[in-house]
């Protein structure tokens, strides 16, 4: 088992829990097949499929995602919020550093609060800039609250030093951990999606695979990148350093080095970005060069943002599982609040393959027609 797997030992969402709502499927269907089939975000299902007030979504899109979730054979159970037990605990206390600069906050905010939701629990959200000041306050206000605990999530997946704002609190990390482990941490698997990312494209014959990175010293960027280099290993490709370019995360850098890849004397047949935004300027870039994708340069991206389902071809992608992680943060703080482990457990979650049009079908398909 790979080690960026959770156990079914560590995986909180193992265990089936009862209260509202609760989804049942006979495929074992997720929101994240919904949305893939209605064409729509995860959090335009939850917000459909959960009937939040003040939604505004068109009667198409909530039509869409109910056909989809009704072909799919996943039924969503409605009863009432069951409470915590043994605690008079009303509230989950969530703290971010950031929420507006990128989605992945407020993905997994939904997570936490429809997890939250089915124990009869409310969520507060602290938002600090990682000001030491800030979340001194936010703390004390906690504190002054019914909370159970208390979930910190950062933007950037990273290390980071422990906070006076845990002090009396079960917490939760999500998205960062701390070096000692000596608090759970909810956080994707980024080297098995590096990996998963570069084996669909080697899936597919190509064997010179270029990679357009960000910012190399993100722990998110070192571990895409070392998922890369163990794809490559596994099937005897030997890693060519000229197909690594350096990127920023932006599309003018996806733009950028996609032109640098094309011109040496030898360029790939296929290119993982690191992002989906790099992928884009990825595409103008081989449009311009009068390449077709992914007939003559397959292209694959991650993070799954919504821009990545209008391109054209709509893109093949890895999904950054923030929703998944949010739900799981939540469920490991309502079971062991009351009770906290000796060894709080460091689970990664699997970012799984977002199969699109941008990558040519697998050698195993064609093969069988």
């Amino acid at each position: 088992m790979s080690a960026d797997r959770p156990s079914s030992k560590s995986d909180p969402a193992s265990r089936r829990t009862q209260g509202r709502p609760q989804a049942t499927s006979r495929r074992g269907a997720t929101m994240t097949d919904i949305a893939t089939l209605a064409g729509v975000s995860q959090t335009t299902v939850s917000l459909v499929l959960n009937d939040a007030l003040g939604a505004r979504l068109s009667g198409h899109t909530r039509q869409r995602v109910l056909d989809a979730a009704k072909q799919l054979g996943y039924r969503l159970i409605r009863r009432e919020p069951e409470r915590v037990s043994a605690t008079t605990a009303t509230m989950i206390g969530v703290m971010v550093d950031e929420m507006s600069t990128d989605p992945w906050c407020a993905i997994a905010l939904d997570g936490i609060r429809e997890k939250a939701w089915e124990f009869g629990l409310t969520v507060s959200v602290a938002v600090t800039k990682g000001d030491a000041n800030m979340e001194r306050a936010a703390h004390a206000q906690f504190l002054d609250q019914p909370i159970l605990g208390l979930i910190y999530g950062t933007i950037q997946t990273r290390q980071i030093a422990p906070s006076p704002a845990f002090a009396g609190l079960p917490t939760v990390l999500l998205n960062c951990h701390v070096a000692d482990r000596s608090l759970p941490s909810i956080m994707p698997g980024e080297v098995l999606g590096g990996r998963t990312a570069t084996e669909r494209l080697i899936d597919a014959g190509h064997n010179r695979i270029g990679l357009i990175e960000g910012e190399v010293w993100m722990d998110a960027m070192r571990d895409r990148l070392k998922g890369y280099r163990q794809a490559l290993a596994s099937h005897e490709i030997p890693f060519d350093a000229k197909l690594v370019r350096p990127g920023n995360w932006e599309p003018s850098a996806g733009y950028e080095q996609a032109y640098a890849l094309m011109k040496l004397k030898d360029p790939p047949t296929a290119i993982f970005c690191a992002n989906d935004l790099m992928a884009l300027g990825c595409f103008e870039a081989l449009k311009e060069m009068g390449k077709r994708i992914p007939d003559d340069v397959a292209v694959i991206g991650y993070d799954d943002r919504e821009i990545a389902q209008f391109m054209r071809p709509a893109l093949t992608t890895i999904l950054l599982p923030h929703f998944d992680m949010g739900v799981l943060a939540a469920e490991y703080l309502i079971d062991h609040a009351p009770r906290p482990e000796k060894r709080p457990a460091q689970i990664k979650v699997e970012c799984p393959l977002v199969e699109r049009a941008s990558v040519n079908a697998s050698l195993a398909v064609l093969d069988q027609h």
